[in-house]
């Protein structure tokens, strides 16, 4: 019964650890921008899949949903804040759907598995971060108005950016799954 007990805490104590420092991985790669055409490039989907990948939906969405309640409370964890505001009010804005869409994307990454080819794993992280995009296009409709050019305005200039990623991901998947086994 205590080895149960200890096992159940270790692992408690594990994923607190993997929640907080994706949390921190997440804001980190929020604030830097690689120099990337058309417009410069965060590593936020990327952290985003990466999670999913390699700690599975749970702790993927704890994380994701840890770096959201820190954002809505005023903490400067997301991109341009705290220069385009920060809060409630930042997470309303535009990016707002972008945001929600980290989710789903997170929970469809988690069912990349070791036993996927190449071409499998890329189907799968792009129907993923295309979550991200059909989340972001919604909101930018509803605020915006479905008149204007959604698609070339939310989409387009990012295509490339994850493009790059999901490659990347791809092809390091088989290591990044093996850090399941930390949990």
């Amino acid at each position: 019964m205590e080895l149960i007990k200890h096992n159940f805490q270790s692992k408690l104590v594990k994923s607190l650890l993997v929640i907080i420092l994706g949390s921190i991985a997440l804001t980190i790669s929020s604030k830097i921008k690689i120099p990337f055409y058309p417009v410069p490039m965060t590593m936020q989907t990327f952290v985003v899949l990466f999670l999913g990948i390699s700690f599975g939906y749970k702790i993927g969405l704890a994380t994701i949903g840890l770096y959201l309640l820190e954002g809505i409370a005023g903490l400067p964890v997301f991109s341009n804040s705290p220069e385009r505001g920060m809060g409630i009010v930042y997470f309303t804005g535009p990016t707002m759907g972008y945001l929600i869409g980290f989710l789903s994307a997170c929970y469809l990454a988690s069912f990349v598995n070791s036993k996927d080819n190449l071409f499998k794993t890329v189907i799968k992280l792009t129907i993923a971060v295309s979550t991200i995009y059909i989340f972001g296009v919604i909101w930018l409709g509803i605020l915006l108005g479905w008149d204007k050019p959604l698609f070339s305005l939310g989409v387009t200039p990012f295509l490339l950016a994850e493009t790059f990623k999901i490659i990347l991901l791809s092809l390091l998947v088989k290591k990044f799954i093996s850090l399941r086994k930390f949990i």
